[in-house]
């Protein structure tokens, strides 16, 4: 049985390319453009599994993290950050946001899927 996936890029191009890999293992994906949009499509529904970008418009990935910590129903969905943003100070504020793992653009899909079946074993 697959995963019920959000992915959450500002790039249709990324959200493609995850959204691609994920189905191909099996997976349910949603898909949305910024943090604002990923609230929206989420509402009370339960995910198993958020990656999110970090630069985005509206609302970025260390925003919509707090936001989905602060819900009880995302308090402990694993979040997964897909960024181009490799420095570490971003690394620890997506941590300290609540962040689970990091995974720097561009990704390789098997990558993705080894990642992923960490989190979500």
């Amino acid at each position: 049985m697959g995963l019920r996936v959000l992915a959450v890029d500002d790039s249709k191009t990324m959200r493609d390319m995850v959204g691609f890999t994920l189905r191909n293992a099996g997976h349910e994906v949603i898909e949305a453009g910024d943090g604002e949009d990923a609230l929206g499509k989420l509402g009370n529904d339960r995910v198993d599994l958020i990656i999110t970008d970090i630069n985005m418009p509206r609302m970025d990935g260390i925003a919509l993290i707090k936001e989905l910590r602060a819900h009880h129903i995302h308090k402990s969905t694993p979040i997964l950050v897909l960024t181009t943003e490799s420095d570490n100070s971003k690394k620890n504020e997506g941590r300290a946001a609540g962040a689970t793992g990091w995974i720097v653009k561009p990704f390789s899909p098997d990558k993705l899927l080894q990642v992923v079946a960490k989190v979500c074993p």
